[in-house]
């Protein structure tokens, strides 16, 4: 297998960002699976981890704010054989972008979503995130956050996602591993990161995770739904990394009565002049 073959770029992060990690991550799980990248699509929305996309050599969409889920599933559906990564924050993935998250879940393409979290707006300079602490002091917020934060595994599971996970950009070899299981995941799946921001977090910093975080062992059975649920929910002095959550679902494709012939649609022969006709009643 070639090494190398997915190129990184200058980046415009704060040095010591937990960015850094995740995409040396990607590069290498990708790289692992024997990816090539035009093999690759690369989506995100808006926000310092949506730059991703722009610092990797794959195929790549950055779109609005909130909305690079719905460009990777119609990239999906088009085409089948692509191998689709949305890679993006927090308050792009369940802020923004909450309602597609919830709804994408239940259509169940196989696309891969990375959500950097780091639990504030590092690009507009610090605000409260969907996922922020109660009482979380940020620049913004000079009194505390005074929403209750997002639990995004606990969601994800209950509204039926199949492949749940979290990660710490700080355990760069289990961080690996999860990546290509999720990748390789038949279906949605969803692997939540903890990457601290060294700029406006200064809560949930790498001591912070460092001390909490523990490694889910063979022993956890990752099919039991009621212990997942239970786990998830696990978040303070300890909080656990891995698989959450695991199931073998029927995907998108599978149940569709177009795409589950296993053609792409990019390679079904259409009318161009019945298209036309479509296109011009909207003119």
């Amino acid at each position: 297998m070639s090494k190398n073959k997915f190129s990184t770029y200058e980046t415009a992060w704060c040095p010591g960002c937990g960015n850094f990690s995740i995409l040396e991550c990607l590069k290498r799980a990708l790289e692992e699976l024997d990816k090539d990248p035009y093999e690759v699509l690369m989506a995100a929305g808006i926000g310092q981890a949506a730059k991703t996309p722009q610092y990797i050599s794959a195929n790549s969409f950055c779109g609005l704010h909130g909305r690079s889920l719905p460009a990777a599933v119609a990239a999906k559906i088009a085409n089948k054989n692509l191998t689709v990564i949305v890679d993006t924050g927090d308050g792009d993935s369940y802020g923004e972008g909450g309602n597609h998250f919830i709804h994408n879940i239940r259509r169940n393409v196989d696309i891969t979503h990375f959500v950097h979290d780091n639990q504030i707006y590092g690009l507009t300079k610090g605000q409260a995130s969907p996922t922020s602490s109660e009482g979380q002091i940020t620049g913004v917020q000079p009194t505390g956050n005074i929403n209750t934060p997002l639990n995004p595994m606990l969601l994800a599971i209950s509204a039926g996602a199949g492949f749940v996970a979290r990660a710490f950009s700080g355990d760069k070899e289990h961080l690996v591993s999860i990546m290509k299981q999720a990748i390789l995941y038949k279906g949605y799946a969803l692997v939540d990161i903890l990457q601290p921001c060294v700029s406006f977090n200064k809560v949930n910093t790498f001591a912070y995770y460092s001390k909490r975080v523990y490694r889910l062992d063979e022993s956890y059975d990752t099919s039991n739904k009621i212990n997942a649920l239970e786990k998830s929910m696990e978040y303070g002095d300890k909080i656990p990394i891995g698989v959450i959550y695991q199931e073998q679902k029927r995907t998108f494709h599978e149940k569709n009565i177009v795409l589950s012939s296993g053609e792409s649609l990019i390679d079904i022969p259409y009318n161009i002049n019945f298209v036309q006709k479509i296109i011009e009643e909207f003119i």
